[in-house]
């Protein structure tokens, strides 16, 4: 099963994923993301399309749907992917795109969910894995961890915990799909 992983930003969950699966490659939409300084340590193939290159949301997204096409990826990755997956994406790959959330869904959806529960004052989050529909973090979840917030915890160190589960769920996940380890 051949994969890509998207990403926007630090691509921690990229290099998790890396380390243990063949990645194909990874897309990011900004070209200034560190995980693409990690996909060239890691010896993987990036691309970087930016929607400002594109006349609309619709033709950035067809140029995505050519590149999982040419590369014929079974599975897309989301982690850290900052961008809201559009109609001609998620038609031309429904049912083969995963996504990981920071937050035990449906609790606190959207961008931030870390910080969203922290200032909820919840005694715990969590990570979950799903599959990506055309809602915000409202897709059919594969799995889920609690992530339990501790006496004493700043934000930072329950960020971390949060961190720290997703590098076990991913690959967890990722193996009962099927994808085979390096």
């Amino acid at each position: 099963m051949k994969i890509a992983v998207f990403a926007s930003g630090n691509g921690s969950n990229f290099q998790v994923i890396a380390e243990q699966f063949p990645v194909e490659f990874v897309f990011s939409d900004h070209r200034d993301a560190y995980v693409l300084e990690r996909a060239k340590n890691l010896g993987v193939a990036s691309y970087v399309f930016e929607l400002k290159e594109f006349d609309n949301k619709t033709a950035y997204e067809e140029a995505i749907v050519k590149l999982l096409d040419e590369h014929q990826i079974d599975l897309v990755c989301l982690a850290g992917y900052m961008k809201i997956v559009g109609p001609t994406l998620l038609a031309a790959y429904e049912g083969r795109i995963i996504n990981i959330h920071p937050a035990y869904l449906p609790e606190f959806p959207g961008a931030h969910g870390i910080e969203d529960a922290w200032n909820a004052g919840v005694d715990q989050s969590g990570v979950t894995i799903h599959w990506v529909d055309s809602g915000v973090d409202t897709g059919k979840v594969i799995k889920q961890v609690r992530v339990p917030r501790l006496e004493g915890d700043a934000l930072e160190t329950f960020e971390t915990r949060i961190h720290e589960a997703e590098y076990k769920l991913y690959p967890e996940v990722l193996e009962s799909l099927g994808v085979e380890r390096k």
